[in-house]
């Protein structure tokens, strides 16, 4: 990995090393998070790179830039360019009713109150149809089985609907979720949900392809992400790093042991959602393609007018997640924040607290990566550890705060 001078790049160097020294006695030492891994790019050229950490427990063995993590939502982002790369196709639009591709979903409803169980009674009809453009900005009325809010979400934990392992393939997901109601009707709230999941079983029936070979030729091998997949393959197990969730009164505890990961083997469900491993390298080319609209080292995989579409505001009434939302569990810190097509998007800097600038786009992961691309200040971030829930600490927003203060 090539790393270039900071200071070429508009970085104050002493400033942006504050970075590795602040991870490691705030989050490392304390014992809070088991390594940090964080990339920081200006211009098309990494300036900072920096690992911490332990790759999996009892091993000297730190993480360094090939170990490989689990992204979790961070797949959403890559599974809304691909979606958009069948738009720009003439395959579909984003305004395309989803029961056109998905027939599962012709008539669907809104719950309505009463008992959980199915059927569930009574449900009205939507006041319209949902849309492509409500899976990619997440008003499409469904929910998350783990989100313990409503009766819906409860059928979703029942049924195991979004259970990777489970019994449902992407078709059968699709027909389990056509028997359910939604929680709102498309169009009138934001919700965090499946919706991107049900956006790669929109890209499996459109392209013919199955989802995993259709990433793996249409996205990662075009941007050289050889490291990222469903799948991490035996030959890689090595690089792949342990997983932890936090435990009330317990503390960092182990999820997902890198020798007995779930993602040594393929799962039934292809969650374009959550599903995906990679590297802080491989998903730097992905933001880097972003930065550039679309695309990297002479392969385009969008225009760059989708790209701007993609990373506007498309909330109702260019509305922010804090009025819209009706989640337990968000990504973001919602205030000033619009949603576009597969991204957060800043758009009220002010609101947000911490500096930025608006039209930033970013996501994030359960495990607590996170990415940012700024246009107008031309750098992007990704950041890299494992434990879970993302929003445990505020490490995204001190993140960001130091890498813009490192601005000359």
């Amino acid at each position: 990995m090539l790393m270039k001078a900071p200071e070429k790049h508009g970085f104050d160097a002493a400033r942006l090393n504050r970075i590795p020294a602040f991870l490691k006695e705030r989050y490392l030492d304390s014992g809070k998070l088991p390594n940090a891994q964080i990339l920081i790019s200006r211009d098309g050229e990494i300036v900072h790179f920096s690992s911490q950490g332990a790759a999996v427990e009892g091993s000297d063995k730190a993480i360094d830039e090939g170990s490989i993590f689990r992204i979790a939502s961070m797949t959403k982002p890559i599974t809304s360019v691909g979606f958009m790369m069948l738009v720009e196709e003439g395959k579909v639009a984003v305004d395309t009713p989803v029961h056109h591709v998905l027939p599962e979903f012709k008539g669907i409803g809104v719950y309505n109150g009463g008992g959980g169980g199915v059927p569930f009674l009574p449900v009205t009809p939507t006041a319209e149809p949902m849309r492509m453009l409500d899976l990619l900005r997440h008003t499409s009325g469904l929910t998350y089985g783990f989100q313990n809010r409503t009766n819906v979400d409860a059928a979703y934990r029942e049924g195991k609907i979004d259970n990777w392992h489970g019994g449902n393939d992407l078709d059968g997901f699709v027909a389990a979720l056509g028997q359910l109601p939604l929680e709102f009707s498309p169009g009138t709230a934001w919700n965090y949900s499946v919706s991107t999941d049900v956006l790669g079983a929109v890209i499996q029936r459109v392209s013919g392809m199955p989802l995993d070979q259709y990433f793996a030729e249409k996205i990662f091998k075009p941007l050289k992400m050889d490291d990222t997949g469903f799948v991490v393959p035996e030959g890689k197990v090595d690089r792949l790093t342990d997983c932890y969730t936090f435990v009330a009164g317990k503390g960092r505890v182990m999820y997902d042991r890198a020798s007995e990961s779930a993602w040594r083997r393929q799962p039934k469900l292809l969650s374009g959602g959550g599903g995906l491993a990679s590297t802080a390298l491989d998903y730097h080319r992905f933001c880097q393609m972003c930065a550039n609209g679309g695309e990297l080292d002479g392969v385009r995989l969008l225009g760059r007018k989708t790209l701007d579409l993609m990373t506007m505001n498309h909330l109702p009434g260019k509305s922010d997640l804090s009025t819209l939302s009706r989640s337990l569990f968000s990504e973001t810190q919602n205030a000033g924040t619009g949603f576009g097509l597969g991204f957060a998007v800043t758009e009220d800097v002010a609101k947000t607290m911490i500096p930025g600038s608006a039209g930033e786009y970013y996501w994030g992961g359960m495990f607590s990566t996170a990415f940012f691309i700024d246009p107008v200040e031309r750098l992007h971030m990704v950041f890299m550890t494992q434990l879970s829930p993302s929003g445990l600490y505020p490490i995204r927003r001190e993140l960001k705060t130091l890498i813009y203060s490192s601005l000359t």
